[in-house]
């Protein structure tokens, strides 16, 4: 014989690969048939792996060899080593090959030539990879575990302890990583220690159980079923990082990928020779000296034997995806074992107790789902539950744990008492006090002090044993023995109670709620159900399995079986639903299934047996049934089972379940009703049939009960109208006109408004009517109804003039006023619709309706810009200040959003606004003085809106020298209160800058020194404090070019005038171009008096031929005394006033020359010879309206052409206005339009 030293599954376990002296077995696993003996080897082989992918597979051999095999079993390579190979392992996710000998190990793969060989310190024994094949672990003769990486790069080293004294003689990381977080809270952990996790979901042992035992449980053994791969969970197939080590220092611990160590090393007690995992991690498989194959919990606990052999073991295996295992030993012996695990729990009500892992227990509520895990370290043999209490069974010893608190929600559990004792039992029960165990055909019930109080011994095998409850330490048990004997036996009474026998054995046992019934199923599957107290049959159900009374209604009980759930309730047929698995409890509509090694609460609704309770008329029985859980179509058909059998109370209590209103109305009314003594049933279910809809029925009632009128109102309510005339009077009037208007409102609101209006007509309701007709727009019929209407009838014809108005048909609204006289309305409407002229002809028949039409109609002109027109509108309303007022508002909302320039147009509409109302003498005062205030504001902000647009805009159009004179112009004009918008400090930052650029390097820096002393924003701030400086490099004078010139006294004034704009030796005032800004070559003068404007005008137009100029002009010498500034040796040209002015050509020039003695300023006025002798081309004249007087101007330049517009008067260099007029269609001040003839 020749000794197993490995062995390997192929991937998809249909192969068994043998490692037998110097050849390879394989094997048929479902049959043991030998398929094939391998020889490639010289000598013995002590390794064999398979590749993951089932394609190859390699072996390794004392000769030093390693032959790569098909899975054909076809050789394909082999490659040397410079020792024996000790193990070999494939790559799970690259199909590397790892190759170990005794001083180096290689690795292989399919795309390689060659084999990569590394050194090793020592002799290497095994070796495993990673689940992810990143990282292979090598288990070293020295007592190191070696981590390297998938190019042999070594990333950890971990010695152990023991050094050489303990050679690592197996390694294997666990092939799930479902454990990784288990390992956590490990270590320094009491046996007795509960762990609660809220609502945690963990399955238990995916083996199957052949026992369903503890407390309602059966006592033989059932067959072993196939394991049920459907509860496998796929995604536990995660990498894990968890490396389990077994050493010939007798010594088992664990890894992590780190090196670090999970735990402390467990104590063997033998040599191992090979260790793997079982079932995707759960457990361990560990074999060698101690002949036999032992199972271990995944964390170390040793739980049990798996096989005993004859020789040391020196490989173990599991097949793939199954419980079975393969051992191989020194004596050649190949052993395949089936690993059945029994799922051990208990049930008590709403509370499950099941083992999981072996070692732990976990306690679930089936109501709140939470679950508490009470992890016990060793194996758990009996699980026990009832009430407060729980009774786990180990190995050597009992552990009765119970609840923290009473709180029926509470999972924390404590340990009350231990029974240090070895039991042998085949099941457990646990009391308040005490716990029973079962063995064979006897009970013991013990204290929980591992006392033994008494012994029951029975004729037969106890079949089934459960506690149904009773005062703590005399709780009650109902006993099912095999020989059909079903016994109660109290646990403080020696003696048992024999409640009845059949002649079947027992199953499974219930007992209903009031403990007068009890439900047993026999082992011919029969649920057979018996008074307790007459010992009869009441009834029996075939297919049965298990059986459980509700324990929340007496009458009803549940039963499983052949994959259905059956409910019956009293005697009544069973109701059948499909279900799988075993019931095991019945709480209200909560059925508890235990089904696939797992217990689930299943509500199923209790519709079934409450319909035939209704069927019956028995409402109170199907009330107290819906209350365990029907759905709320089931309580509605209760209650409306209940309304119709005039069972009011059931009936109202149902309603209120499904929150049902409007029956609950009913209900009270009729309940209010028979209080007052009205007793009439049929009435009431007339009342009932009529709101469930059964109007015909309702009908008949209501005419057999003599309430006929209740069927008319019922049926005109319900627009059922050919059954309402059934039930008229004598053709009384008034209530077919009723009849006839309800039709009417039916056929409206189904949308047949045509015949909904002529009903309306017909019964006399004219308002509908033509409420429908105008909403639906029909205009002719609307006509025919206001036509055929008498004028008296005023709210009707009123509401079709509205209609008419709302559907744009004014000719006919205006109709309809004019038949009832309502002039007030008519005006309105023609305002509304502005037919201005119909309004205004009705206003010269009727003045008191003046306002009322020329209100609106002024505001409507003010809305489109016909402000002129407006003005006469509000004066012909008696509203003169009313367009001032809207021109002021518009004057300053442009003024607040920065719209100077239309600013400047608003005032200077408002100051001829003004200037008429001026014309009333009592006015002509205020008016004045508005009009020169607004005239002064439109000029500054038409200047103004230069300025703004030039420091906010990038780019400017205006020249620098037009900004030098507007922002001048301001300024000069700003010398007492700042207009609202107009800001002095972007004036002067205006004038700096184009002072500086013009050359006024003087008058920029008083600008920059005034800007010093105001408020600047911050994005000037850092621009004037630079040019402050900068300006002070300049000299400190001002371009002379720039300097203005008086053209009456010619004398230059400053650049800075603190008189303002006018002169500083004449004081003549300045006139300046509304575009450019520059001082015109124009003289302002006055009319002598007595003169009118007529007659200026036409002595001008006559245009008086001058005279020759002759030579007047004295020659002076600088040594003269006539001036006595006149420096020596200098000439001066001097008009000779001493000659008679009427001489002159020009005696305009000699008013000109007359000097201004004082500060105040004297006008030049002219007589009538002057008018006379000036040319109309020189003279430009301002014609104002009354009460204003014209103006008139002198040009000293009249080849410089000079434009005058009609309306504003504002004066321009022609050129300017061509060009600006050109641009924008309209005066840029005034805007009036190139294509106006008025001025």
């Amino acid at each position: 014989m020749f000794s197993i030293y490995d062995l390997a599954f192929k991937p998809d376990g249909t192969q068994l690969i043998l490692a037998a002296g110097n050849r390879l077995l394989v094997y048929d696993t479902s049959d043991g048939t030998l398929l094939q003996s391998l020889k490639g080897h010289k000598d013995t082989v002590y390794c064999v792996a398979y590749a993951k992918d089932g394609k190859r597979f390699a072996s390794g051999s004392a000769d030093k060899s390693v032959i790569i095999w098909t899975s054909k079993l076809e050789g394909i390579l082999k490659y040397t080593h410079n020792d024996s190979i000790q193990s070999v392992s494939y790559n799970p996710a690259t199909h590397q090959l790892a190759s170990c000998s005794s001083n180096d190990f290689g690795l292989w793969s399919p795309e390689q030539k060659s084999v990569s060989k590394h050194k090793s310190s020592s002799k290497i024994t095994c070796c495993s990879w990673t689940n992810d094949g990143q990282y292979l672990a090598l288990g070293m003769f020295n007592g190191i575990i070696s981590l390297r990486n998938k190019n042999g790069e070594e990333k950890v080293k971990i010695e152990r302890p023991g050094g050489s004294l303990s050679p690592i003689w197996s390694i294997c990381w666990n092939p799930s990583s479902r454990w990784e977080s288990f390992w956590m809270n490990r270590e320094n952990e009491d046996a007795e220690e509960v762990i609660v996790n809220r609502y945690f979901q963990e399955i238990p042992s995916t083996l199957k159980s052949a026992v369903y035992s503890s407390q309602g449980s059966e006592a033989e053994e059932e067959e072993p079923e196939e394991e049920d791969d459907s509860l496998r969970d796929d995604n536990l197939e995660e990498r894990n990082d968890i490396l389990a080590v077994a050493d010939w220092g007798q010594k088992l611990s664990f890894y992590q990928l780190s090196g670090k160590q999970i735990g402390k090393d467990r104590s063997l007690n033998f040599d191992p020779c090979c260790i793997s995992y079982f079932t995707k991690g759960e457990y361990i498989l560990l074999g060698g000296s101690d002949k036999q194959v032992s199972l271990f919990t995944k964390d170390g606990v040793r739980l049990g034997t798996v096989g005993e052999q004859n020789s040391w073991v020196w490989t173990c295996k599991v097949k793939p995806d199954s419980n079975y295992v393969v051992v191989g030993c020194q004596d050649g012996t190949i052993s395949f074992y089936q690993l059945i695990f029994s799922t051990v729990h208990g049930l008590y009500k709403d509370r499950y107790a099941y083992r999981d892992s072996m070692t732990d227990v976990i306690v679930q509520h089936l109501i709140t789902e939470q679950k508490v895990r009470i992890k016990c370290k060793e194996l758990v043999k009996k699980i026990a539950i009832y009430k407060n209490r729980l009774a786990i069974q180990l190995p050597e010893k009992i552990l009765i744990y119970e609840l923290y608190s009473d709180d029926s929600s509470d999972m924390r559990y404590r340990v009350k008492e231990k029974i240090v004792k070895k039991f042998e039992c085949n099941l457990l029960v646990v009391c308040s006090d005490h716990i029973i165990l079962c063995q064979e055909k006897r009970l013991q019930c013990l204290s929980f002090s591992g006392v033994k109080e008494r012994e029951w011994q029975m004729e037969s095998l106890i079949r089934y044993i459960k506690v149904i409850g009773g005062p703590p330490g005399r709780e009650g048990l109902l006993v099912g023995l095999k020989n059909g004997q079903i016994l109660k036996i109290f646990v403080d009474n020696l003696f048992a109670i024999v409640l009845l026998k059949q002649a079947t054995a027992v199953r499974c046992l219930d007992m209903s709620a009031s403990r007068k019934k009890l439900a047993v199923v026999d082992e011919n599957d029969t649920c057979l159900v018996y008074d307790i107290h007459t010992k009869e049959l009441l009834f029996q159900e075939p297919n049965a399995n298990s059986v459980a009374w509700n324990t929340q209604c007496e009458d009803m009980l549940c039963f499983s079986g052949g994959g259905y759930l059956n409910i019956k309730a009293s005697t009544f047929p069973v109701h059948q639903q499909k279900l799988q698995g075993f019931v095991v409890g019945y709480n209200g509509s909560k059925i508890f299934c235990l089904h696939a090694f797992s217990i689930s609460a299943v509500e199923v609704p209790q519709s079934a047996p409450m319909y035939q309770y209704l069927e019956r008329k028995m409402f109170k029985e199907a009330y107290q049934i819906a209350c365990l859980g029907v759905t709320d179509i089931d309580w509605r058909e209760l209650a409306m089972e209940a309304l119709e059998g005039l069972e009011f109370e059931t009936a109202k209590k149902a309603f209120i379940r499904v929150r049902d209103l409007r029956y609950l109305e009913l209900i009270n009314s009729i309940e209010e009703r028979k209080k007052q003594g009205e007793t009439n049933n049929d009435l009431f279910l007339a009342d009932v049939f009529a709101y469930q809809g059964k109007f015909h029925e309702a009908a008949k009632l209501y005419k057999r009960s003599g309430h006929e009128n209740l069927a008319l109102d019922m049926y005109t309510d319900l627009r059922m109208f050919e059954y309402a005339k059934d039930f008229l009077g004598s053709g009384d009037p008034k209530e077919t006109k009723m009849l006839i208007t309800k039709q009417a409102d039916w056929a409206r609101n189904i949308n047949e408004p045509k015949a909904a209006v002529e009903m309306y007509i017909s019964a006399g309701e004219h308002v509908k009517a033509i409420e429908i007709s105008g909403d639906h727009g029909w205009i002719d019929m609307l006509i025919d109804i206001a036509r055929k209407l008498d004028k008296a009838e005023r709210e009707p014809l009123l509401m079709c003039a509205h209609y008419f108005k709302k559907l744009d048909n004014p000719g006919y609204a205006a109709e309809t006023y004019l038949k009832i006289g309502d002039l007030k309305s008519l005006v309105q409407l023609h305002v509304e619709t502005q037919h201005w002229d119909e309004a205004f002809a009705l206003g010269e028949k009727h003045p008191e309706f003046k306002e009322d039409i020329y209100m609106p109609y002024a505001q409507w002109l003010a809305e489109n810009d016909r402000f002129e027109e407006a003005q006469k509108a509000f004066h012909k309303a008696g509203r003169q200040g009313e367009a001032v007022r809207v021109l002021e508002q518009l004057s300053n909302n442009a003024v607040v959003e920065n719209r100077f320039n239309d600013a400047a147009y608003y005032y200077w509409m408002l100051s001829m606004q003004c200037l008429n109302i001026a014309q009333d003498p009592a006015q002509k005062d205020t008016m004045l003085s508005k009009f020169h205030h607004f005239q002064h504001l439109a000029e500054l902000y038409h200047c103004y809106h230069a300025i703004h647009r030039y420091t906010e805009e990038p780019f400017s159009s205006h020249r620098p020298e037009t900004l030098f004179n507007i922002s001048r112009f301001l300024l000069h004009s700003l010398t007492k209160d700042t207009p609202l918008g107009v800001s002095k400090v972007r004036t002067l930052f205006t004038l700096a800058k184009q002072s500086r650029a013009l050359g006024a390097y003087k008058l920029a820096r008083h600008a920059y020194d005034q800007l010093r002393s105001l408020y600047v924003p911050a994005r000037f701030q850092k621009s004037i404090e630079l040019d402050s400086l900068t300006i002070r490099s300049k000299p400190f004078h001002d371009n002379e070019e720039l300097v203005p010139l008086c053209y009456r006294c010619s004398t230059n004034n400053p650049l800075l005038n603190n008189l303002g704009n006018v002169c500083i030796n004449c004081r003549q005032p300045f006139v300046f171009s509304a575009s450019s800004y520059e001082v015109l070559h124009l003289v302002e003068f006055y009319l002598e008096e007595g003169i009118t404007d007529e007659e200026a005008v036409s002595l001008i137009d006559l245009e008086a031929p001058r005279h020759k100029r002759e030579n007047k002009w004295q020659e002076i010498t600088g040594n003269s005394s006539i001036l006595d500034q006149t420096p020596p040796d200098s000439q001066t040209l001097r008009l000779d006033e001493t000659m008679n002015s009427m001489g002159d050509d020009d005696p305009f020039t000699a008013k000109l020359s007359f000097e201004q003695g004082g500060s105040e300023f004297v006008p030049v006025v002219v007589n009538r010879s002057v008018l006379r002798s000036m040319s109309r081309r020189e003279v430009l004249i301002k014609r104002w309206s009354p009460p204003l007087q014209w103006q008139y101007f002198r040009s000293f330049l009249p080849d410089a052409s000079i434009t005058m517009c009609p309306s504003c008067f504002q004066m321009f260099h022609s050129e300017d206005y061509e060009l600006l007029v050109l641009q924008h269609t309209h005066c840029p001040y005034c805007r009036r339009h190139i294509d106006d003839p008025s001025p």
